[in-house]
């Protein structure tokens, strides 16, 4: 049906309005859509980059806080007391054993000594004489010349001479280790410490009032080789031992790394040389302690050091990338591509990592996909593109021909 709205121009009333009826002639095809909206292409399913998992052997290892001490420690105390005369080492110096670190004013052990050798004469004067009587009386005894009490007396006499002089000889000994201890020396090869008492001081022995216990003046330490001492949870050691197969009872090899303060890593290993056979009940842990070369003394007694242990071997895990790694209130979890190209989750149990990497030990399965890239822009149950993870890097190129 046609109307004429305006002299000279024919125009067609349509669903789409009142058109010029010469759109009508070449416009056919744009009147078929007035009706209804085209419907928009299906947009692709997300591409995500995956890894294919393979169980693998790993080493299983545990980072521990320990802290350092000397591999032998001795205190230099004075074992007679005394004014101290001087210090003939230095301070923070190496020592050797018998060499003597102070000494101490000798003139009142000197004088014991000499009047312990004086009496030690007397009494051996005495005894040869009572030899040479008992002797005589012996000898005298047969022509009736001295009875028999006379000899019994000579014998007597020369025996308590003998005595006496034995007990002088132990005075006298006793009198010169006194006299020696005014010398005071280091008992082991090591470090001595700072001074603790000046020259002048008045220092005493064990025995004296005058610094009971005897005076300390400084320690020794060798520390060639020093001890890191640390402890690990029995929960912890026993998963490990459980996980492990070497047993922590082969200490020979059982190694850790020592990581310093600083962050640098230590160049010589340390070796699990002690492990206690009970768990400290305040603690509930396990004291271990590894021995550690210390040839250029590095190392120092009381610092604190990181311990990385190896425990052995762990067998049948996966490594999985950090960023594959989820968690939520419900405990860690990966994305997997399944058989039909669509995504799943697994709940794994992941609470070590190696390098950059969490150690899986339950959840995952031999030639699992495990979405590495793209986890943020895809749910459970969607259906994904899949490209290899990490990609393949490009060749170069060759040369350009002539």
């Amino acid at each position: 049906m046609s109307e004429r709205t305006n002299p000279g121009r024919l125009t067609q009333r349509t669903k789409c309005g009142i058109l010029p009826f010469a759109l009508l002639t070449g416009g056919l095809g744009l009147l078929s859509g007035c009706g209804k909206p085209a419907k928009p292409p299906a947009s692709p399913p997300p591409v995500v980059g995956i890894l294919t998992l393979h169980s693998q052997s790993v080493p299983l290892e545990r980072s521990l806080t320990g802290r350092l001490s000397a591999y032998n420690t001795a205190n230099v105390v004075a074992r007679v007391s005394g004014v101290l005369l001087r210090r003939p080492y230095t301070e923070g110096s190496t020592v050797h054993q018998g060499q003597v670190l102070f000494e101490i004013d000798p003139t009142y052990y000197r004088a014991v000594l000499n009047n312990a050798l004086a009496v030690l004469a007397g009494d051996r004067a005495t005894l040869d004489n009572d030899t040479v009587i008992a002797a005589r009386d012996h000898r005298l005894l047969p022509a009736g010349s001295v009875s028999q009490q006379t000899v019994d007396d000579a014998d007597a006499a020369k025996r308590s001479a003998a005595a006496r002089v034995m007990a002088d000889q132990a005075a006298v000994d006793s009198a010169r280790i006194n006299l020696g201890y005014t010398k005071v020396t280091s008992p082991i090869d090591g470090v001595a410490g700072q001074q603790l008492v000046t020259p002048g001081a008045v220092v005493g022995s064990a025995t004296t009032d005058v610094g009971a216990g005897g005076t300390l003046l400084t320690t020794v330490q060798n520390i060639d080789f020093v001890y890191a001492n640390f402890a690990i949870s029995a929960a912890d050691l026993l998963t490990l031992r459980q996980a492990s197969d070497v047993s922590l009872a082969a200490q020979s090899q059982t190694k850790a790394k020592i990581v310093l303060p600083n962050g640098a890593t230590y160049s010589e290993p340390a070796t699990l040389d002690f492990s206690d056979v009970a768990v400290n009940p305040a603690t509930g842990a396990v004291n271990l302690r590894a021995l550690v070369p210390n040839a250029g003394h590095v190392l120092l007694p009381g610092m604190y050091v990181t311990l990385v242990v190896k425990f052995g071997q762990q067998r049948n895990v996966f490594l999985a990338p950090q960023q594959a790694v989820q968690r939520d209130t419900v405990g860690a979890y990966a994305l997997v591509v399944d058989s039909h190209g669509k995504v799943e989750r697994k709940d794994i149990v992941a609470e070590n990592s190696l390098d950059t990497d969490w150690i899986v030990t339950s959840g995952l399965a031999d030639g699992d996909q495990l979405i590495v890239t793209g986890i943020l822009s895809v749910h459970e149950g969607e259906k994904v593109k899949a490209t290899p993870w990490p990609p393949q890097a490009a060749p170069a190129p060759g040369p350009t021909p002539r």
